[in-house]
């Protein structure tokens, strides 16, 4: 098909006749599917179907299709979750830092449909982090029989104390 459209032919004819004289040459012959019904016909668009389809086949995810701002607003509601794999308080802040940078850059140059992004708040998933590593309260102490409950704990400095006193 490296011939050129003859002048004066529509390009909705030379397309039909290049059709038929494949169709002659048996060109469509033996193609994978042949004689089968198309799969989703009538029930959604093909284009959504071919992408999900394709996405399962080559493994990708379909977030990965999605704008840029539609995108980003996934990461911004699921970094609450995101941020308690982390290690330490740095990397939190290192993470919502990157993000807000995607987010800002986003926005300077949209593309796709304009959906609001707000900036992720460092402080508010530091927080979460916090709680999320808080260690569990130690569990009570049983009281001893015959004592009014358990003793306060002494401060580190009398134990030092306590320690040189001890023969």
């Amino acid at each position: 098909m490296t011939e050129r459209k003859p002048p004066g032919t529509s390009f909705v004819s030379w397309i039909d006749q290049q059709i038929v004289e494949a169709q002659k040459r048996g060109s469509f012959d033996d193609l994978p599917g042949a004689g089968k019904p198309i799969p989703n016909l009538g029930r959604e668009d093909a284009v959504q179907a071919w992408l999900r389809q394709y996405a399962q086949r080559e493994g990708l995810s379909t977030e990965d299709m999605l704008p840029t701002s539609l995108r980003l607003r996934k990461q911004v509601e699921r970094l609450p979750e995101a941020v308690r794999e982390l290690r330490s308080e740095r990397e939190v802040r290192d993470v919502v830092a990157e993000l807000n940078r995607q987010i800002v850059a986003a926005r300077r140059f949209p593309d796709g449909p304009p959906v609001p992004v707000p900036l992720a708040n460092a402080d508010a998933m530091v927080a979460t982090w916090r709680d999320s590593h808080a260690r569990p309260p130690a569990p009570p102490v049983p009281a001893q029989p015959g004592s009014s409950g358990p003793r306060p704990a002494r401060p580190r400095w009398w134990r030092r104390v306590s320690r040189r006193r001890a023969p």
